[in-house]
C-alpha cells in the first residue's frame, strides 16, 4: 500500500507474542523500544551551503521547465500542501495514459533504504534525475532543463549560491534531492510516545500497537520511517493484488492515513480495507472488525507535521 504493501511474515509473530507486553505498564514499552525496532522522526539542521540547496530544489520541486513540455512539476504529482502524493488510484504520463504503479509519498522518501515501488534506485539524486528523464513521468532531457534554467537569471544565480557554478543536470538532480531530505514529518503522536510521552496515545491507539506487534505487521514495518528498508513479496499467503506476486519495496507507514488508495495499484480505497486485505494476503490471518479499527487507529497516531502543519489527505 502507499503505506501497506506487506505488512509482514508468520515468521516473525511469534517472537512478538500477544503478551509480550506488560499490558498495564506502558511505560515499560516505550523504555524497552525506543532505539530498537521503532524511532521517532527527526528533522535534520542543514548547513549554509545545504540550505542554498534545498531552497534551489524547493523552486524545481513546482518548476514546470523541468519537464519535456514545460506542462507538469514534480507537485504535480506530489502534492507537499497536502500529503506529498495524489488522490488518485493512478496518475497520468503526459500522454494521458494511467501511470503502472500508484504514486508515493515523497514524505519521508529519505529516510527508505531504496526508492519507488520497485526499489530500483538507490539515491535520492539518481531517482530524481531518473523521473525527470521518464518519458511516463516528465519526459525531459536533464541537458535541456539545465539549459532552460541557465537562461533565467534568477535561477541561475540560485545555482551559483548553492552549487558555484551555472546550471548543470548533476546540480538539477543534486537540488531537488537536497530539498526531499527536508521532507520530513515528525512529530507524530507515536513519535512523542516514542521520546516516553506515555499519554501520547489513546487505549484503542495502543491496543493497536500491541496487535501490530503480536500479529506479525512489524516485521517488516519498523525503523524510523515504520516500513521502506526492505523488500517483501506480495502475496505471501493468499492473492493481493498481483497473482505474479512480485516483490516490492515495503512502503513506510507513516502519514498512512492520508494517502488512500493503497497499494501499487491503488486497489484498496480505505485504511480499513487495506488493513483487511494485508492481515489475510501476508499474515494468512482474519482480523476481527475490532482488531481491524484498533490497528486504523493506531496507524492513524502516525501522522505527522510538515512545517508546522498536520499532513492531511489530499482531495
Amino acid at each position: 500500500m502507499k503505506g501497506m504493501i506487506a505488512l509482514g511474515a508468520l515468521a516473525m509473530a511469534a517472537a512478538v507474542a500477544a503478551d509480550a507486553w506488560p499490558r498495564d505498564d506502558a511505560e515499560t514499552m516505550v523504555r524497552h523500544e525506543t532505539g530498537q525496532a521503532f524511532r521517532p522522526v527527526a528533522t535534520k539542521v542543514l548547513s549554509r551551503r545545504e540550505a542554498a540547496q534545498a531552497r534551489l530544489g524547493e523552486a524545481l520541486f513546482a518548476d514546470p521547465r523541468l519537464s519535456g513540455k514545460g506542462t507538469r512539476a514534480c507537485v504535480s504529482c506530489h502534492d507537499l500542501a497536502t500529503n506529498g502524493a495524489s488522490a488518485r488510484a493512478n496518475d497520468l504520463a503526459p500522454d494521458g495514459r494511467a501511470l503502472a504503479f500508484n504514486t508515493p509519498t515523497v514524505f519521508n522518501a529519505a529516510t527508505s533504504f531504496r526508492l519507488n515501488w520497485e526499489g530500483r534506485f538507490r539515491s535520492l539524486e539518481t531517482q530524481a534525475r531518473r523521473s525527470i528523464e521518464n518519458p511516463a513521468i516528465m519526459g525531459g532531457d536533464p541537458g535541456v532543463v539545465a539549459s532552460r534554467l541557465g537562461a533565467d537569471p534568477a535561477i541561475r544565480s540560485q545555482f551559483v549560491a548553492a552549487f558555484g557554478r551555472d546550471p548543470n543536470a548533476e546540480d538539477v538532480a543534486a537540488a531537488l534531492a537536497r530539498f526531499e531530505t527536508t521532507l520530513i514529518t515528525p512529530d507524530a503522536r507515536f513519535d512523542r510516545y516514542l521520546r516516553g510521552d506515555t499519554a501520547a496515545l489513546e487505549p484503542q491507539a495502543l491496543r493497536g500497537y500491541r496487535l501490530f506487534q503480536s500479529a506479525g505487521c512489524s516485521s517488516c514495518h519498523q525503523g524510523v520511517n515504520i516500513g521502506g528498508n526492505l523488500f517483501q513479496r506480495s502475496g505471501v499467503f493468499h492473492t493481493l493484488t498481483d497473482p505474479r506476486a512480485p516483490i516490492m519495496r515495503v512502503p513506510s507507514l507513516r502519514n498512512v492515513e492520508t494517502t488512500a488508495p493503497y497499494f501499487h495499484d491503488g486497489s484498496a480505497r480505505t485504511l480499513e480495507d487495506a488493513i483487511r486485505a494485508m492481515g489475510r494476503s501476508q499474515l494468512n490471518r482474519v482480523l476481527t472488525p475490532a482488531q481491524v479499527d484498533d490497528i486504523a487507529a493506531f496507524l492513524r497516531s502516525l501522522t505527522g507535521q510538515y512545517r508546522g502543519r498536520s499532513v492531511r489527505a489530499r482531495e
